[in-house]
């Protein structure tokens, strides 16, 4: 299997994300490589997961199609042939990279949960609110929201920590206009998204999305969309409440690396083998789960 800690090619590298290197690809466009670092608690791990980058960027495309109904999506028409056109440069990234309009993203994350996981458990269980949202008491972990609520973040450097934030802060980084919008449309995606994975018998317990706006304004979906790294998948056949449930995501690597005697701070430690492998074996079931063509 083709392994890609960090893509090295002819084009000008304008920065090397968590998990996806960009380049220049003219005054309109940038080439984006999805690698397979993988990132938990902010920090870049030191270990590839083969075929990660291949995966996201194939669980990305099949939602970015899925979804551009509900609102537009950064993936340009050109070619990958277009940008790289040696073949054996364009090999070395086949299957994980993607020419794409070029963009200024907005400075928040968009956070959707449907359930009470992660984070958002860790703050419920304090003050009885996720991001300033006040939810019925006595809910257990992983217990299913009244409704979605949207938890919006600040987009953290690499090693640096994301922090949620309220309604109101988004608001004021956005505009009361733009921060709508981002508001709407992540719960809409999230809805149909999430009833189109209970009918392939899984849960979105949450997700994130990015966005950007172009140069009218619009609203435009970026980065990647409902994959493993960006999103908690249960098995709805194995889903308790009151428990955290097993996953096709990278909550397998955060459990693990929570056993660790670890600051959460870089550098990240090592990952042993059959932690990757069977983070490989989530991410592939992933994959097919909800994306294979219905029987």
């Amino acid at each position: 299997m083709n392994v890609l800690y960090e893509s090295r090619l002819h084009l000008p590298l304008l920065h090397r994300g968590k998990v996806r290197d960009l380049y220049d690809a003219g005054p309109d466009h940038l080439l984006v490589v999805t690698t397979d670092r993988l990132s938990a608690f902010d920090c870049v791990l030191p270990d590839p997961i083969p075929g990660k980058g291949r995966i996201l960027n194939a669980m990305s495309r099949f939602w970015f199609a899925r979804t551009r109904g509900i609102v537009a999506n950064h993936l340009s028409d050109r070619p990958l042939a277009s940008v790289l056109p040696g073949a054996a440069e364009r090999a070395t990234v086949a299957d994980r990279a993607v020419v794409v309009r070029r963009l200024k993203p907005l400075p928040i994350e968009a956070i959707v949960r449907g359930y009470l996981a992660g984070s958002g458990w860790k703050e419920y269980r304090r003050t009885g609110a996720v991001c300033g949202i006040a939810l019925p008491p006595g809910l257990r972990e992983a217990e299913r929201l009244p409704e979605p609520v949207f938890t919006p973040s600040t987009k953290a450097a690499a090693g640096a920590h994301d922090e949620n934030i309220d309604y109101a802060q988004a608001e004021a980084l956005l505009g009361a206009g733009l921060a709508r919008a981002v508001r709407e449309t992540s719960l809409r995606i999230y809805t149909e998204a999430a009833a189109f994975a209970a009918s392939r018998g899984v849960i979105i317990a949450d997700t994130k999305f990015e966005f950007a706006a172009d140069g009218e304004g619009r609203l435009v979906l970026i980065d990647e969309v409902l994959t493993p790294d960006s999103s908690r998948f249960w098995p709805e056949a194995s889903y308790r409440p009151g428990t955290s449930p097993p996953s096709f995501d990278k909550q397998y690597v955060r459990d693990y690396l929570e056993t660790l005697d670890w600051d959460k701070r870089p550098p990240a430690p090592h990952l042993p083998p059959e932690v990757v492998s069977q983070t490989v074996a989530r991410y592939e079931e992933a994959l097919r789960v909800l994306t294979a063509p219905a029987a």
